[in-house]
């Protein structure tokens, strides 16, 4: 039942304020200092967006593996962000496992680019926008 853990983070995520791709300032709060918590899922979203802007090779398996792997790094850094300011034992042991299982799955997916070769003639159209 692999989609319940996705379920219960996607509500998480809701009560905690993040919907719609921004996050809720909380004043008064460590979250809302200067490289606080706030801040450091704005720039780990904002980075992995932006390094998940690739554009389409023409093999699929390597688009896929080279738009997850900034994809997964972001959540290593939001991860680390829960660990820097947040208190809940159940979603820092949950933060402490996103950072091992995706730090081996970019492996995996490193591993696999660079065994594949390269396509020789990329698609002719734009690549498409990314939504989260």
């Amino acid at each position: 039942m692999r989609g319940a853990p996705t379920a219960i983070l996607i509500t998480l995520f809701m009560a905690g304020g993040v919907l719609g791709g921004g996050m809720m300032m909380r004043a008064g709060h460590a979250e809302t200092a200067p490289g606080g918590f706030d801040a450091m899922m704005a720039q780990s979203m904002a980075r992995m967006h932006a390094d998940m802007a690739v554009s389409p090779s023409g093999d699929p398996d390597r688009d896929f593996a080279a738009m997850m792997i900034p994809h997964h790094q972001g959540a290593i850094e939001m991860a680390k962000a829960e660990l820097a300011y947040g208190r809940d034992p159940v979603l820092r042991r949950l933060a402490q496992g996103i950072v091992v299982e995706q730090a081996q799955e970019i492996e995996v997916m490193r591993r696999a680019l660079a065994e594949r070769p390269v396509a020789q003639t990329p698609p002719t159209q734009p690549p498409a926008r990314h939504h989260h």
